[in-house]
């Protein structure tokens, strides 16, 4: 049994309108809602804007849809808008869902405030269930650390390849993790516990159940081909310590009071990056396409690392 506030899993949506998550993402990231790309041995982590805006740029290459200009292209998970529109000034046309009715509203404003209305639009969706977009309507789909908020992937993913063009690119950056039963040496149970824990109080139902190569097995399963891994996770390393540095001595008090609940953000940048530390979790891009004629073969995953 997941433990959380409720004792039940809590929603990406209750979590993202937390006054805590709402308050940092706000004040630390400018609104955005995913990690900064820093070249690998980086220390300090400032400027942050211009590191969030390398991420999403290490996601528009990843995407392979540069010589496709105007190409359409789902973001699954919009978050506030801001990669969907970063994505959109580089000539590709988005089409933005959210589950989070703030996030949809947030999105709109910032299209009409930017006058990209003919690039970009944002409804409520849930990548779960697109009945209302065609088959095979796509150039492209993405999600920025949005797929491990999923409640049933293979779902998620039997959708994204249903409106997926035959050819059509793919790029998940997400995360994932050991086997919780078999930690790395030197790796605390209680830190494992601590990791479930946030997992369940930020809504990231996918996110327990990604152990290392299950998100590579599912996107096979789909049919897609051409898969492969890249590890960012020396490239986020400067963000997460960062993190942990602001918010230990919070973190400690938020413990002493037990409010570890109410807090999930900061007991998260704590946990986050001792797990890293440990090698017990990663954040990967997942790159794939459908094939042009649909088969049951596929290459399997190959992995990069950063050079």
């Amino acid at each position: 049994v997941l433990e959380s506030r409720d004792n039940v899993y809590s929603t990406p949506e209750s979590y993202f309108d937390m006054w805590e998550s709402r308050i940092g993402y706000r004040l630390l990231l400018g609104g955005r809602r995913h990690f900064a790309y820093y070249d690998a041995g980086t220390l300090w982590p400032f400027p942050i804007a211009p590191a969030m805006r390398r991420m999403e740029d290490h996601l528009y290459e990843s995407l392979d849809l540069s010589k496709q200009p105007g190409a359409k292209v789902l973001d699954a998970g919009c978050g506030a808008g801001q990669v969907a529109l970063h994505l959109a000034h580089k000539g590709l046309r988005i089409q933005a869902i959210d589950i989070t009715k703030n996030h949809v509203r947030w999105t709109q404003q910032r299209i009409k405030e930017e006058g990209m209305q003919d690039m970009v639009s944002a409804s409520w969706g849930d990548y779960h269930n697109l009945d209302g977009m065609d088959d095979e309507s796509f150039d492209g789909i993405y999600t920025m650390e949005t797929l491990v908020h999923a409640s049933d992937p293979s779902k998620a993913l039997a959708e994204f390849y249903r409106v997926l063009k035959p050819g059509g690119h793919v790029a998940f950056h997400e995360y994932d993790h050991l086997d919780p039963s078999k930690p790395p040496p030197g790796c605390p149970p209680d830190l494992v516990d601590a990791v479930f824990r946030v997992n369940a109080r930020s809504g990231m139902l996918a996110n327990q159940l990604f152990d290392r190569g299950v998100l590579q097995r599912i996107m096979e399963h789909q049919g897609f081909e051409d898969i492969e891994l890249r590890d960012l996770t020396e490239n986020i390393r400067p963000m997460m310590r960062f993190f942990y540095l602001l918010a230990y001595i919070p973190y400690l008090i938020i413990c002493f009071l037990g409010l570890q609940a109410y807090f999930v953000s900061t007991e998260g940048g704590v946990v986050g990056y001792r797990a890293l530390w440990r090698g017990y979790w990663r954040y990967l891009v997942f790159t794939a396409r459908k094939p042009l004629k649909t088969t049951a073969s596929n290459n399997g995953p190959r992995q990069r690392r950063p050079g």
